[in-house]
């Protein structure tokens, strides 16, 4: 029987695609990234679910779309009941490992990995509930601010690349455990780093890779707040933009450091690629490449994410899989919704199991191996948190893109003839009838008012719920790391030898040679 590929499963936090050589950026330095590219397929017009990073990781788990999880902001609880792709392929005899960043919020702090080893980065309480009944002074429960922008440049150390050094140590010694065990169990290994997110801090020798004069500014230059739409000017205010004079130097400092902290990324994913390598599993190791969301990284004069435009939800997705096609590009529309179904696909060679839930994604294997014929050509992204105060929609269909919200005008762009999304068509009379489809088909199938009462009410209990739990004796859900010491090297109470518990733990494995055995015998 065919033994099932293994999975690495690498991603980066609020990484745009459009600053990687693999989607045509002439600068930034990724060498193991375009390795990977050389080796797979590129999606080039791959979508987050949502541009936060919560809700994005839990859609892209579960195969669902955020509103049909109730995965609204970034405290919004990830179900326990809800089957994630970490929950199916255990069944289906993998271990599951997770190494960094997953934001889960709740208590159940694994959905289905059976190893964590390491904590996550930020809160998985309800502390960070956005409030749409705060609409007279712009409501940021994670305090977002500018100060990542104009304090941006050199570090000799951060908290982001303490976190991120442990994630990329501990999964390469989960890997060189695993090689070591003798099951043999295929493996998933979720590796998730937290660069190249916001504050933009790198140290020497990821900045000296680039050259400040290089440095490329914004394609769009800065749109003034009153030319802004209303969108964008409510988060103009939430981020509170007009609190520092963001000069040129800044903005070239911020767009520097993030290069760099790219090119930080990139190392972390050669550490792993080396090592499959090392362990002999390359060959059979599917290998995704991917983000939560973007980043505007100055575009428009806007920064983060939390937003529609492309340099915000447009994310990288890279997927190298044994017997696809390698150096393969990809121009349709996706997204990470379609990763539960494709990795289902990958694990079972096209025969996977029925799933228990509901699922919004489709399997991309089709495009790994050429083309896909059935395929519908589009992506749903929504965003329910800070800075609306309604559910937003954005649907990513052919050329077009329309972005939805209540209160809104609606706003229509051609992707391929407007790239930069500069001209609202909705405006334009020629192009009325096509808005007004997007629309009718926006309410029809996502039903905008419903998923409006739905996050109010959740923002009223959890906002309640947090306000409770804070008071007296705390109990936090964040995930605790737990190592058992006396177990782990060389132990008195161990049933063999000081030689031979070291000779278990060398990789490869050498068998032990019976006494007086002529070596070579």
């Amino acid at each position: 029987m065919k033994r099932p590929p293994n999975i690495l499963f690498i991603m980066a936090d609020q990484l745009a695609a459009g600053v990687l050589a693999a989607y045509g950026h002439k600068l930034v330095r990724t060498p193991n990234l375009d390795r990977l590219a050389a080796r797979g397929t590129v999606f080039e017009n791959a979508y987050c679910p949502n541009p936060i990073c919560a809700s994005s990781r839990f859609a892209m788990m579960s195969g669902q779309y955020s509103s049909r999880i109730g995965a609204f902001d970034n405290a919004s609880e990830f179900p326990a009941a809800v089957p994630t792709f970490a929950h199916y392929l255990r069944s289906l005899g993998y271990a599951t490992c997770l190494s960094g960043k997953m934001h889960f919020v709740g208590p159940d702090q694994l959905h289905g990995f059976e190893e964590r080893v390491t904590t996550d980065i930020y809160p998985s309480d309800f502390g960070w509930t956005a409030d749409w009944a705060r609409q007279v002074e712009p409501y940021a429960p994670s305090q977002m601010s500018m100060r990542g922008v104009v304090e941006s440049g050199l570090c000799v150390r951060s908290l982001q690349m303490d976190y991120d050094d442990d994630v990329a140590n501990q999964s390469v010694q989960w890997l060189y455990d695993h090689a070591r065990r003798p099951e043999g169990n295929p493996f998933l290994l979720v590796s998730s780093f937290t660069h190249p997110h916001n504050p933009f801090t790198i140290s020497r020798k990821y900045w000296d890779l680039y050259a400040d004069d290089d440095i490329d500014m914004p394609a769009v230059p800065f749109i003034p707040f009153e030319k802004r739409d209303p969108w964008s000017q409510r988060y103009y205010r939430l981020i509170r933009q007009d609190e520092h004079h963001v000069t040129d130097a800044h903005i070239r400092s911020a767009r520097h450091a993030y290069y760099g902290m790219v090119s930080y990324v990139d190392d972390k994913v050669g550490m792993l690629l080396d090592t499959l390598e090392k362990i002999g599993a390359l060959d059979n190791t599917v290998i995704i490449f991917t983000a939560d969301h973007g980043e505007m990284l100055g575009e428009r004069g806007m920064w983060y994410k939390f937003n529609p435009y492309e340099p915000s939800i447009k994310v990288p997705l890279i997927v190298s899989a044994p017997g696809a096609k390698a150096g393969h590009r990809v121009g349709a529309n996706c997204g990470l919704v379609d990763l539960l179904p494709t990795l289902l696909d990958l694990a079972t060679d096209g025969t996977p199991p029925e799933l228990v839930d509901h699922c919004d994604g489709r399997s991309l294997t089709g495009w790994l191996h050429g083309q896909d014929a059935s395929w519908s050509d589009e992506a749903l992204i929504e965003f329910t948190s800070e800075g609306v105060y309604a559910p937003a929609f954005i649907l990513r269909k052919g050329r077009y893109k329309y972005v939805h919200c209540d209160g809104d005008p609606g706003m229509l762009f051609d992707m391929q003839a407007d790239p930069r999304e500069l001209t609202n068509l909705c405006a334009d009379p020629a192009h009325a009838a096509t808005a007004r489809l997007f629309e009718d088909e926006i309410v029809a199938r996502f039903a905008p008012a419903t998923v409006k009462a739905q996050v109010l009410a959740s923002q009223r209990r959890r906002l309640f719920l947090h306000s409770a739990l804070i008071r007296g004796t705390h109990t936090p859900w964040d995930y605790q790391v737990r190592k058992d010491a006396s177990r782990q090297y060389v132990r008195s109470v161990a049933t063999t030898s000081t030689t031979a518990t070291k000779a278990k733990a060398r990789f490869p494995y050498v068998p032990t040679v019976p006494p007086d055995t002529p070596r070579g015998s």
